[in-house]
């Protein structure tokens, strides 16, 4: 069995699998919470390998090392975004400076699609990407995240204190919280019209959402595919072809 691990700025997402690729168990959790890996302590002893995607820091990468250690002794391998994989290549000119989550998102969608497409991953920072029929990577897009966008508004305006909400009304608000979250969702709202014209306008076949925002940009109109592992899916892909060339 493999353990996938998708490690993002704020929490780790993992996936154990059999070889023929069914998910057996999942989980996430911030690196330090106690019950990261508690449900797959019963399985730990089936690892036979670990294959990591991260955009982490390097401390938080050792310490990702140090949690893996006390459960598994298999070994544990990082895969990095490559100029090309297959059909599909990366429009970088230094392709270690695109986080690698956006590859694997890329390189899951490709092999999924094998079509022009976009790929979008509302995570920490929603990053948008596209690529043309013939795996071209045309560049992409990054902006901040929803969290991000409310943490920015409470730490860096002044006098900007707001509750917490659950909305879908994006009409002009009438308190501090109203003006926050509605205003949010006007944005939400304006970013998806811009997506999905800029996806009908470069004749794209698809597009596939991913990441834990994924949901509010669908129920904000986003016309596409919903793919949750999308990331592992293109890590378990790319350590498959790497161990077995």
């Amino acid at each position: 069995m493999k353990l996938l691990v998708d490690m993002g700025n704020t929490r780790v997402k993992w996936q154990l699998r059999d070889a023929g690729g069914e998910s057996l168990s999942a989980g996430s959790g911030g690196i330090d919470e106690a019950g990261l890996f508690s449900t797959l302590v019963s399985g730990a002893s089936e690892i036979s390998a670990v294959a990591v995607s991260t955009v982490a820091s390097e401390s938080r990468r050792d310490r990702l090392c140090e949690r893996l250690a006390a459960i598994t002794n298999a070994p544990v391998r990082f895969y990095w975004t490559e100029s090309r994989r297959g059909e599909l290549s990366c429009a970088y000119p230094d392709p270690g400076t695109m986080g690698v989550d956006r590859w694997h998102a890329l390189y899951g969608a490709w092999l999924r699609c094998r079509s022009a497409l976009a790929v979008v991953d509302a995570g920490s920072a929603i990053t948008v990407d596209f690529v043309n029929h013939h795996g071209q990577h045309q560049g992409g897009y990054i902006f901040s995240g929803k969290q991000m966008m409310l943490r920015s508004l409470r730490q860096d305006a002044a006098r900007i204190g707001y509750g917490e909400a659950v909305t879908r009304d994006a009409s002009p608000g009438t308190t501090t919280t109203e003006c926050v979250h509605h205003g949010l969702r006007w944005l939400w709202q304006a970013i998806v019209r811009q997506l999905n014209a800029e996806v009908a306008g470069r004749g794209l076949a698809s597009m596939l959402v991913t990441g834990g925002d994924a949901p509010d940009l669908l129920d904000a109109g986003l016309a596409a595919e919903w793919v949750p592992d999308l990331v592992l899916d293109g890590l378990a892909a790319i350590d498959e072809e790497s161990t077995t060339a």
